[in-house]
């Protein structure tokens, strides 16, 4: 019975140090600072903090305020900071340890020493015997045999700083450690601890980016997820990566749908989990929260991508129905099934780009004009990503929504199917500097040669023969202006002429592509009269400079 009683103290308790570690990560850095620090119970809400978070909360206060913290800081902690802070990869960084190693030891000298002797043996003895030389005086040496770099306490064993670890000439015969193999063992170690948080190594870490088709989808073993008090998991709850969930999307949607905090704990340690084998993945060296955002912006993306597209056939999709989905199946896979949807965009972009006309006649991608260009670039580069255009601030970003890649594949038909036009116009493109080619200019001018009665050939318009088509160019008086109908009919009787295909497929090749086109050019020149022309200003036609 008093057992019983202890028990649920205990458990009270932990409860209370959760809801605490959740409002204080909610301040800003200098108030979640003085908040722990005024707690009456400031260790064990720093105990309380997940390994994950306490690393991200002393790098967004600062190294050099968060002292009070480090000092209150389990080994754990301690072993999470220096794990990520003093390895390069699968090589030791030694400034990194020498920094790391002083500022703990200026913290508690006495508690570092025993923690190193305890935990870090093997790991404090290859960093010493990088950076420290010791000869041993033999009974027939005198001291001034030692250059002025040794000192000694006790007349026997001399010991040196070395300036350069890494130039160290002595005889390794006469240690007891070989540093290769020290080395490796304590990145083995290492990546054992880290991949308990998801931090595996790169060759692990990128098969994250394998695609994940629906069919195989279905086919793989659901997760456990245990929502039964007496199975309960008493350990931090990672809470940065999911408190950085800002947009309202299919799974932050999902999230709040979940009622059961054992069962919500449980998705944010996995979702933790996925963000780090992503920034495993990158090959990035996260430390503060803005750049842990992007991370967990890109983890939400491609998990309400996949969650779209598994749910796609549901006519009542809602979040309810998206919360059974993260609550059964991994959210790494969920991931893959999203960001598997990019790489195809991606894959066709690159086969279609080697058998490409453009690609045949050593065009650049300007050719393609600003957006056409912006979305082809987002797609051939190693890990595909969004043409945004500044439209949420920045020029590029992750796919965060199904509409994202419906959008990209619209574009990217479009450049297909104009390509494949092209090379039926029989028209070489060399005649033009490929700085100011594009595949507008190219069409629109060959058609204004051919409605004023000039040579087949790409060349520029001598701006009087441009001045005379583009009086032609519109009905009715009023400005802005519209294209004619007639001008319209023109231009798709010229394009069939030229490349052999029926109207009907012309249409449905590029109907909505045409019609763009044309609209561009009323917007651009609808309000201009032909006598305020300047060439300087006019893209859409090459013309005589």
């Amino acid at each position: 019975m008093n057992q019983n009683k202890e028990n649920k103290k205990i458990i009270a308790r932990i409860k209370n140090l959760a809801r605490q570690r959740k409002e204080i990560l909610s301040l800003s850095p200098e108030k979640t600072l003085d908040a722990i620090l005024d707690s009456p119970q400031s260790a064990a809400l720093v105990h309380s903090l997940s390994e994950e978070d306490f690393y991200f909360l002393i790098h967004d206060i600062g190294i050099e305020d968060s002292l009070p913290l480090l000092r209150l800081a389990s080994d754990k902690q301690w072993e999470y900071i220096v794990d990520l802070e003093v390895w390069e990869k699968d090589r030791i960084d030694l400034a990194s340890v020498t920094k790391w190693f002083d500022l703990l030891f200026q913290i508690d000298p006495n508690r570092f020493v025993k923690w190193f002797l305890d935990q870090k043996t093997e790991f404090i003895e290859f960093y010493l015997f990088k950076n420290i030389e010791i000869k041993i005086r033999k009974t027939d040496e005198d001291p001034s045999d030692f250059d002025d770099a040794f000192f000694t306490f006790d007349d026997t064993f001399y010991v040196k700083f070395l300036d350069e670890p890494f130039d160290l000439e002595s005889d390794l015969s006469d240690r007891d450690i070989i540093p290769a193999e020290a080395e490796e063992e304590a990145c083995r170690l290492k990546n054992v601890r880290l991949a308990e948080k998801g931090f595996l190594p790169y060759e692990e870490a990128v098969g994250i980016y394998q695609p994940l088709k629906i069919q195989d989808f279905k086919k793989q073993l659901t997760k456990f997820i245990t929502s039964e008090p007496e199975r309960k998991l008493f350990f931090p709850v990672p809470f940065y990566h999911t408190g950085l969930l800002e947009q309202e999307d299919y799974f932050t949607n999902a999230l709040k749908k979940i009622e059961l905090d054992d069962v919500l704990e449980q998705i944010q340690i996995e979702f933790a989990g996925l963000c780090n084998l992503i920034i495993s993945a990158d090959q990035k060296k996260i430390r503060e929260k803005d750049e842990l955002k992007n991370t967990v912006k890109k983890a939400c993306g491609y998990i309400n991508i996949g969650l779209e597209k598994l749910t796609e056939d549901d006519e009542d999709l809602d979040a309810d129905r998206c919360a059974a989905v993260i609550q059964k199946h991994p959210l790494s896979s969920i991931f893959k099934v999203g960001f598997g949807l990019a790489l195809e965009l991606k894959w066709r972009a690159e086969k279609w780009l080697e058998k490409s006309w453009f690609k045949r006649n050593g065009l650049l991608l300007g050719f393609w004009g600003q957006d056409w260009m912006g979305v082809l670039g987002g797609l051939l580069i190693k890990k595909p990503l969004f043409y945004d255009n500044y439209k949420t601030g920045v020029l590029y970003r992750e796919f965060v929504a199904i509409q994202d890649i419906k959008d990209t594949e619209n574009i990217l038909n479009e450049i297909v199917a104009f390509d494949e036009i092209l090379p039926l116009m029989n028209t070489e493109p060399e005649l033009v500097s490929d700085g100011d080619l594009t595949h507008k200019n190219f069409v629109l001018t060959l058609w204004a040669r051919n409605y004023m009665s000039l040579s087949e050939e790409l060349l520029p318009l001598p701006f009087d023969v441009f001045r005379n088509f583009f009086n032609d160019l519109w009905t009715g008086k009023d400005k802005p202006r519209k294209t004619s109908l007639t001008m319209k009919e023109s231009f798709l009787n010229w394009l069939s002429d030229k490349t052999g295909l029926t109207h009907y497929e012309i249409t449905q090749k590029l109907g909505q592509t045409l019609e763009n086109l044309f609209n561009e050019i009323e917007s651009e020149y609808g309000a201009v009269s032909g006598e305020d022309l300047d060439p300087r200003y006019i893209h859409l036609f090459l013309i005589e400079k």
